[in-house]
């Protein structure tokens, strides 16, 4: 760190922490110097006097030093004195002018850094201290290159401060950033765009990267400025020059699509769009096919993007108006850059293509609106559906197994496409049916021969059709003749010429893609049905080489059998004999990859559930067949669960928890096939279900890997209390009271809302257990609650949150079923704690989602215990605590009321107060009256005003005068 000079005094220990490479300890120095700096009167002075002088050397100490500036500019400009406003305003001038002298630049990251700092004195001081700003800076740069450069640097952040849409601002600040706008358009802009057009034309030979920078500035401004400033024939004509010289080209046509794009009058915008075009085409920039670098074409097919996408609106507009000959005129415009459109459509770079869609999709929107169209306009429509299904075509280096980056953005792209078939299928349905069909059958007679790509895309094409064409709920074969035959053409045709045979992955994923898309088809040609069972169950589908294939094959299967089960019966047994082995447990020392994931078994089980239940079997052989799909899992269950705990290892552990768990998620999921306890006595199931949860509950006792056990089978008891209602509640006690063993947040938060279900479910029924439960489970929640955990443990924190949030909606759920001897014959202590929690999680934790939940449950309390017959001393406990939550939660700092779920909160606090009332009346009235609210300081008038509208009987007004009374509290 070269010292040229002692005048300036800085913390040069402090300086060394600066460097990346430095010590933590020296870095914490430098930080705290930097906050001193920051924060002093007049110690950040020596940082100007330092970039003033170039005393430092070292470039991170004047990125520092101008980090300092940054903080002094932008937050503590007001309370600077004039002389320190001066001294930032004459540092910054004699750091630009020894960047003149300089013979190498600055660094990129500090001119960054200065221009920022440029942006913020001139945001602060243009309108006051400093109107001849840019006066200023471009007299003292001239042309000089070093000198344009922080010039133009600074332009843009200029534009960040002030124009970027993108960038919140205050009212304040959007107020103050349109009165520099206006000044600038008044004072210096003409000056600013002379300037611009010296350097564009000075530097376009020796400056290539000056040049890219002031037509990066020139596209930022021209948004905001009088667009003849720009749009005339000396700019155009110079922007034109520098689109043909290589290393301007792309900013040139960057710059151009941001002229095009400024919002203007229609009939001018049509005018400069075709002014300009006429020059692009007469230079010869429409000859896309001649031009090498895609770069530039990229460039150039967003720029007729602006210029289409320009022009429809204008035309949009007119029509709108009524302006009948301009409209007509534009249309023609439109009209004229569809051949330019096409060929970059259809171009071989996706990025070319994918920048010109907009357009394209806009135009078809216009067509859609014509009353009728031309030969030509159909011929468009035409060209425009080739070039869609020639663009949807994978290319050959497409790494279907290893899907990278390119992949991904030919994905995004084909989504694209897909958005313009649709827009295809507005305009004109019977063109793109027929197209498709053209396609679709001149594939499909040469599959055998025809590249992966063209059979993909043929039988893609077909599948898009389904969306494109929508029909309810997918009833595409009954309705509109032409389509639903043609449709049906297409579908016999792909089920019978043995594609699904093809040898490569994309054409298998969309055979049954399309297949399930359609699958209504096989209701009504259901002599297709066992061919395509076939597919799915042999190597095309369910046993095909790629992973890929056969774990989406899993889900279609399990949806082709959810749709067609009533068509299945002759099948049943065949096709479970073939899934067989696809249905057993893989155990973790197998050794052998399974065909198929754990994911992808849920499938399979939920499609053998369905075809068992809703076979045309006798009840004695369903009931046999849910056995035989049950019972290995059970047994493998058993074997597994004892080997548990005498495993060491936590890897062997976690692998044999993972196929415990998903043993029980397996025979979860047949149970999908059930809607109620009725379906599966019918089925004569409910006895295999009884043994699952005998096998399964010993789980919750094990003693290592709890928390993936607990969350297998309390989701399993959660299907069984849908599928066997009351036949489950015998083994609730038992489990529940191994679940509340040893608790961690997460187990209590995704336990509760089993026993709301089970009290939702069964109300009275349970309200023993209940009784039972209920403390130790609440107990259970307080001792997890009271945990400490560290300061900045946020997931600790959010576990917590979600903890009190659960045990809230549990105490509604029992206030709510009508159960209050629950809560009641808890002990008057018991009792009062938990009501006291209640208080609490209304008032002190900003939580409006738990807030919200507490005032309904004291609501509730309220209206069941409130009232003259109610609990005794509740009515004491109601004015010594529930009325003041009632205030206190609304009056706290943290309670947002322009947020819309904390105004929920507060909607409730109204009806709390109004069920007091309800329960109380003209007592609870005078409580507020000569009591408490005057306890608040509130005014005699706005109490009185309070307890007129808390007495009428519309809640509305109740609620609406709740929120501007406290909204007044707040003032």
């Amino acid at each position: 760190m070269a010292c040229q000079s002692v005048a300036v005094v800085m913390d040069e220990q402090a300086l060394l922490g600066l460097n990346p490479n430095a010590d933590a300890r020296y870095r914490q120095r430098a930080m705290a110097y930097f906050e001193q700096l920051k924060e002093s009167q007049d110690a950040w002075e020596v940082c100007a006097e330092a970039l003033a002088k170039g005393i430092y050397s070292d470039d991170h100490v004047k990125f520092f030093c101008f980090q300092v500036l940054e903080h002094q500019t932008k937050f503590r400009h007001c309370s600077l004195s004039a002389v320190q406003q001066q001294l930032i305003r004459e540092t910054l001038m004699k750091w630009l002018q020894f960047q003149l002298m300089n013979t190498q630049p600055e660094k990129a990251f500090i001119r960054n850094k200065a221009a920022q700092v440029f942006a913020l004195t001139f945001v602060m001081e243009y309108l006051t201290l400093w109107p001849k700003f840019f006066f200023d800076i471009l007299s003292l740069v001239g042309l000089n290159p070093h000198g344009v450069d922080i010039y133009l640097r600074t332009l843009m952040a200029i534009d960040a401060e002030v124009v970027d849409r993108d960038i919140l601002h205050t009212p304040e600040e959007t107020r103050r950033n349109t009165l520099i706008k206006d000044s600038m358009r008044e004072q210096c802009i003409p000056s600013l765009v002379e300037s611009w057009f010296q350097i564009l034309q000075t530097y376009q030979q020796s400056h290539p990267e000056l040049t890219c920078q002031c037509l990066e500035v020139v596209g930022a401004y021209v948004s905001w400025i009088d667009l003849n400033l720009i749009a005339n024939d000396r700019f155009v004509n110079l922007l034109l020059s520098q689109m043909s010289m290589e290393e301007l080209r792309e900013e040139a046509c960057d710059c151009l699509f941001e002229i095009v794009n400024k919002g203007m009058d229609p009939v001018d915008k049509t005018k400069l769009v075709e002014s300009l075009c006429q020059v692009l085409q007469s230079a010869g920039f429409f000859n896309v096919e001649q031009e090498e670098d895609v770069d530039f074409l990229a460039k150039f097919s967003r720029l007729v993007n602006g210029m289409g996408q320009s022009l429809v609106l204008s035309w949009t507009k007119l029509a709108k108006t009524g302006n009948v000959k301009d409209a007509s005129e534009t249309l023609q415009a439109v009209e004229a850059k569809v051949p330019l459109l096409l060929q970059l459509l259809v171009h071989e770079d996706d990025d070319i293509s994918a920048n010109i869609v907009g357009f394209c999709y806009e135009y078809l929107h216009v067509l859609k609106q014509l009353p009728q169209l031309t030969d030509q306009q159909k011929a468009n429509i035409e060209a425009i559906m080739l070039a869609v299904m020639k663009k949807l075509t994978y290319d050959d280096e497409y790494n279907f197994e290893n899907e990278g980056e390119d992949e991904a953005m030919f994905v995004e792209y084909r989504k694209q496409l897909k958005m313009l078939l649709d827009r295809l299928a507005q305009v004109s349905p019977e063109l793109l049916l027929e197209a498709v069909r053209r396609v679709f059958t001149n594939t499909m007679q040469n599959w055998q021969t025809a590249p992966f790509m063209e059979v993909e895309v043929a039988i893609r094409l077909l599948y898009m059709l389904g969306e494109a064409l929508p029909a309810a709920h997918g009833a595409h074969f009954s309705g509109d003749t032409a389509k639903t035959s043609a449709l049906q053409d297409m579908m016999r045709t792909l089920v019978s010429c043995g594609v699904s045979s093809y040898q490569h992955t994309s054409v298998a994923l969309e055979f049954f893609e399309t297949v399930v898309r359609y699958d209504k088809f096989f209701i009504v040609e259901p002599q297709h049905i066992p061919g395509v069972l076939m597919a799915f169950l042999d190597q095309r589908g369910l046993r095909h080489n790629s992973p890929k294939v056969r774990s989406r094959v899993a889900y279609l299967f399990s949806r082709f059998i959810k749709t067609l089960h009533k068509h299945m019966n002759a099948f049943v047994e065949d096709i479970l004999t073939r899934i067989q082995d696809l249905l057993e447990l893989t155990p973790p020392e197998n050794g052998f990859p399974a065909l198929l994931t754990s994911d992808d078994q849920l499938f399979m089980f939920e499609a053998a559930g369905i075809l068992i239940v809703n076979s045309e079997s006798p009840v004695e052989r369903k009931q046999a067949l849910m056995r035989s799909l049950l019972t290995p899992l059970m047994d493998a269950f058993r074997l597994l669960l004892a080997k548990l705990p005498q495993e060491t290892e936590e890897e062997r552990q976690t692998a044999l928890a993972d196929c415990l768990s998903h043993a029980v998620g397996f025979a979860s999921r047949t149970s999908k096939a059930f809607s109620n306890k009725q379906t599966v006595k019918q089925c004569g199931c409910t006895e295999v279900y009884r043994d699952c949860l005998q096998a399964f509950l010993p789980a919750l006792s094990c003693p290592v890997q709890r928390s993936v056990l607990r969350s297998s089978v309390r989701s399993f008891l959660h299907r069984m209390i849908i599928c066997m209602e009351e036949e489950v509640l015998p083994f609730v006690p038992a489990a529940s009271e191994h679940m509340l063993k040893d608790c961690e947040a997460k187990d209590l938060q995704e336990f509760i809302p089993l026993i709301s279900q089970i009290t939702a479910k069964f109300k009275r029924q349970v309200s023993p257990f209940l009784q039972q439960i209920f403390m130790p489970l609440v107990l259970a929640i307080f001792e997890v609650l009271a945990r400490p955990a560290e300061e900045n443990d946020q997931t600790a924190a959010l576990e917590k949150q979600m903890l009190r949030r659960s045990y809230f909606s549990f105490i509604q759920t029992i206030a709510g079923s009508g159960m209050n001897e629950v809560m009641a014959n808890q002990g008057a202590e018991n009792m009062e704690r938990i009501v006291f929690t209640i208080i609490q999680g209304a008032v002190d934790f900003p939580d409006p989602i738990a807030q919200k939940t507490c005032f309904i449950i004291l609501t509730k309390l309220v209206e069941l215990w409130g009232g003259k017959d109610g609990m005794v001393g509740f009515p004491d406990f109601i004015y010594k605590h529930i009325v003041p939550a009632c205030f206190l939660a609304p009056l706290k700092p943290t309670f947002d009321l322009s947020d819309a779920q904390t105004v929920l909160v507060l909607s409730e606090c109204a009806l709390t107060l109004k069920m007091i009332h309800l329960k109380r009346g003209l007592e609870f009235i005078q409580f507020l009256q000569q009591e408490y609210l005057p306890s608040l300081q509130v005014a005699p008038e706005i109490s009185q005003e309070l307890c007129q509208v808390l007495q009428q009987p519309d809640v509305k007004v109740l609620k609406n005068y709740i929120k501007a009374f406290f909204q007044r509290g707040k003032l």
